[in-house]
């Protein structure tokens, strides 16, 4: 779905989601529906205009005669076209399309700020839109056996757009069909008829442990899978002369994982030789792996796989992208029904193990004078430690209380779900101080969400001193993000005439949270059951000092486009006992979108003088098989999301990057925000 408004500067297009776009022009006029473009998209508009301006982005553009492709990547000299008919390709937040006609000038601000687009005069351009939003393609009925679940895992890949590489891009795998468990088997016919025979099948053990460790392979690979007892796990593709065992679990657990991240990495070398390349930074290994890019693309599956796998793991291992997301699920047929949602986000799937917690990883402390001023008795939390396998971000969907990952419920992607759709284009934030002792976190938060508004519409309301029923009215209201600032006892939150419990409110329709309140985590749990998708919360009392600290580093990384769990994961990095600090929910969740539609952040480290180390990283859980372009002076390649990029700059270099940045980076122990940082370097 996309909705679009003209404003004062041009016009603005937002999705269910509420990722935006901005197209600003001069003495812009506008009709709707517009002509066709030859790409797939949503919505199109005809608009009359001499320039137009969009977000900055990676951006190509193709001659419509003879299929010739040009890429903007960070090139400061524009592309002068001449005449003819061109398709100028914006890979925004949502993906834009420009149609018209030469001769035409396509540039990037020299701040790297704006892609700008001109013609000679007042002319014609057609503009299409495509959300990267995917919803479920229906819903698949099974049994709740593992034959059921086999079932359902040779129907999930039916959203796939593509049994080439290119399904490697986010944008061409789509939403999973949704499982339900029942008595019958029902697989729409919709479904059904979208389900590609690739040749690729997937024998397993009939256990749902096994099941679910294997789920990820299956659905990216488009396997058809099927189940006996005792049998060994086993890959195939006959007509590829794919006959590959796996170890059982435990083991299997990395087998799986391995061939997984193996073809997936390999998948985005080789769509490079399709229509949709990059400069790819890492591309150049499949020279050195003597793999012909060429034939492997236009290949079938069981061909393209049966080499993959002739690649030892070895030759691959130190470039493969660190995997963005591992979720540790515990093996029970009601976790089928979360399942979409996990391969929708391309989740590994472990069996979840812990161990006990060491003391010095909660730090024992008797510093009650210096804890959140007026704290009673808060719930006590039992914290185990998770065993964790290799991912940037984990999840816990399973019994306990982990340390280290975010730990969520069926219920959280659920709502998820039901929020995708919402009417909006406006961000709503609320801020509640219930503590006067926090005013001045209070005063910057709220100064941190109405800045944002700069950039995408925000509306900021703020509250004090709430009782019980207006605190209640606020998480019943439909809000995007709640950031609360107070107490939290066993009783409940703290409020001037009593306390407030979660389990008392009728249902919750704030759709994120943060609750900076001592010993909160029960009280978020309930939130999420109620209908939230995500929050943060605190397993216990927390310092004054430092819940200032975390919130108001959470509160602008959230703002800017940071999923929940990363942008806590970046924000207890500021104070000593961050492990205090955590999330519940769905915490791939987004709120906003971020200026570079992608959230980066960077690392910076002097390593002689006025010389220095920029590592740049630019991930999403969302976006799996993504690549980014950093926008440093000089830079022509992509890099994939998952692996650092890396470069030498002196002192002016990091001065300029640093002011067209909008980016944490941690930097001598901390981690501040690239505008603070930027006056360090001046002189």
């Amino acid at each position: 779905m996309i909705e679009w408004v003209v404003t004062e500067s041009g016009v603005r297009v937002h999705d269910a989601e509420d990722s935006s776009v901005r197209v600003d022009a001069r003495d812009l006029s506008v009709s709707a529906p517009g002509s066709e473009v030859p790409r797939p998209v949503d919505e199109t508009l005809d608009l009359v205009a001499t320039e137009l301006r969009l977000p900055i982005a990676v951006v190509y553009v193709e001659s419509l005669a003879d299929e010739e492709r040009y890429e903007l990547a960070n090139e400061t000299e524009p592309l002068d076209l001449p005449d003819g008919e061109y398709l100028v390709d914006v890979d925004a937040e949502v993906k834009t399309y420009l149609k018209l006609s030469g001769p035409v000038t396509v540039r990037k601000t020299a701040d790297f700020d704006e892609v700008v687009v001109t013609v000679p005069e007042r002319r014609a351009v057609t503009v299409g839109f495509r959300s990267r939003h995917r919803e479920p393609a229906g819903t698949v009925t099974v049994p709740p056996t593992p034959e059921g679940m086999a079932t359902a895992l040779s129907r999930l890949h039916s959203s796939h757009k593509t049994t080439g590489p290119d399904r490697s891009y986010p944008t061409l795998r789509g939403h999973p069909p949704l499982v339900e468990l029942g008595d019958e088997l029902d697989v729409p016919k919709s479904v059904a008829a979208s389900t590609r025979d690739t040749g690729v099948e997937l024998l397993a053990p009939a256990d749902l442990e096994s099941l679910y460790v294997l789920a990820p392979l299956a659905y990216y690979l488009q396997a058809s899978v099927s189940v006996a007892e005792g049998a060994t796990p086993t890959l195939r593709a006959p007509a590829g002369g794919v006959e590959q065992e796996l170890d059982a679990m435990p083991v299997l657990e990395r087998d799986a994982t391995r061939v997984l991240r193996k073809v997936f990495f390999l998948d985005c070398l080789v769509r490079n030789a399709g229509p949709f390349g990059t400069n790819l930074a890492e591309a150049s290994l499949l020279d050195t792996l003597e793999l012909d890019a060429e034939w492997l693309y236009d290949a079938d599956p069981a061909e393209r796989l049966s080499t993959y796998l002739s690649v030892p793991y070895e030759a691959v291992e130190h470039r493969l992208p660190d995997w963005h997301l591992s979720t540790y699920v515990e093996p029970v047929t009601d976790h089928l029904e979360t399942l979409p949602y996990l391969l929708d986000d391309l989740s590994l799937v472990y069996t979840p193990r812990t161990s006990e917690l060491e003391g010095s990883e909660l730090v024992e402390r008797s510093l009650g004078d210096f804890y959140r001023s007026g704290a009673g008795q808060v719930a006590s939390v039992d914290i185990v430690k998770p065993e964790l396998r290799g991912s940037r971000v984990h999840g816990w969907l399973a019994e306990g209380t982990p340390i280290d990952v975010f730990k969520s419920t069926p219920a959280a992607y659920r709502n998820r779900a039901q929020y995708r759709g919402r009417e909006g284009g406006t961000t709503r934030v609320t801020v509640v101080l219930n503590d006067e002792e926090m005013y001045g976190e209070h005063v910057d938060v709220a100064e941190i969400y109405r800045d944002r508004g700069e950039d995408i519409p925000v509306e900021v309301t703020v509250h004090e001193h709430l009782s019980t029923a207006e605190l209640a009215e606020v998480f019943e209201a439909e809000n995007d993000f709640v950031h609360y600032i107070g107490h939290c006892e066993e009783d409940g939150l703290r409020c001037p005439n009593g306390y407030l419990p979660a389990s008392n409110l009728s249902d919750c329709n704030t759709q994120t949270f943060f609750l900076n309140a001592c010993g909160s985590y029960y009280e978020g749990i309930e939130l999420v059951e109620k209908g939230a998708v995500a929050g943060a919360i605190t397993f216990s009392q927390v310092l004054d000092e430092h819940a200032v600290k975390v919130g108001t580093a959470f509160a602008r990384l959230l703002i800017h486009g940071f999923a929940i769990e990363r942008a806590m994961q970046l924000a207890r990095r500021r104070i000593m006992m961050g492990k205090d600090y955590a999330v519940v929910g769905d915490g791939t969740h987004v709120v906003t979108q971020n200026e570079n539609r992608l959230p980066a952040t960077t690392t910076l480290e002097e390593v002689a003088e006025d010389s220095y180390l920029l590592t740049y990283d630019q991930f999403s859980a969302g976006n799996t098989g993504g690549f980014y372009h950093p926008y440093v002076e000089g830079n022509e390649y992509s890099y994939l999301c998952g692996n650092e990029s890396e470069f030498a700059l002196d002192r002016t270099e990091v001065r300029e990057f640093l002011r067209r940045a909008e980016t944490p980076v941690v930097y001598d122990g901390d981690v501040c925000w690239s505008n603070e940082l930027e006056d360090r370097f001046d002189g």
